[in-house]
């Protein structure tokens, strides 16, 4: 795993020191605004991260299975919902032999009001589960 974190933490430097290089020498006293990434450059990211570039199709489709599974995980905030469907990606991605890890992370990750203290192991396996069918299934 720290080799995998290393190699994470080396390609999203040296794809900030590529971003920053396409700044130019210019000497106008306005800030530049950063340049946007290429489908490949955000490929690159996302590879080294486990962070995946979803679509809002593929975020529907999550919500809708956590609303299958129990309205209370996603209770109404579809975006807050996606955004830590996206960071059980980033888990499943970091710890992809590790499923007891996946699925305690789920269980903590997936709160809400009706549930401060998180999921049961088995909604969490299911709440995994339809993260990694839904938003990153190349993981």
């Amino acid at each position: 795993m720290c080799t995998r974190t290393t190699s994470a933490v080396i390609a999203a430097g040296l794809l900030l020191a590529t971003l920053t290089a396409c700044g130019g020498n210019s000497t106008e006293s306005k800030p530049s605004s950063p340049p946007s990434l290429t489908a490949e450059q955000r490929a690159s990211v996302n590879a080294a991260t486990g962070l995946p570039d979803t679509t809002p199709e593929q975020e529907a489709a999550f919500v809708a299975a956590l609303d299958s599974i129990d309205k209370d995980i996603a209770h109404g905030k579809a975006d807050k919902a996606a955004g830590r469907g996206r960071s059980q990606c980033q888990t499943i991605h970091n710890w992809p032999d590790d499923m007891e890890k996946q699925v305690d992370l789920a269980a903590q990750r997936f709160t809400s009001p009706t549930h401060p203290e998180g999921r049961t192991p088995e909604t969490a396996a299911k709440i995994n589960a339809a993260a990694h069918a839904h938003l990153c299934p190349a993981f």
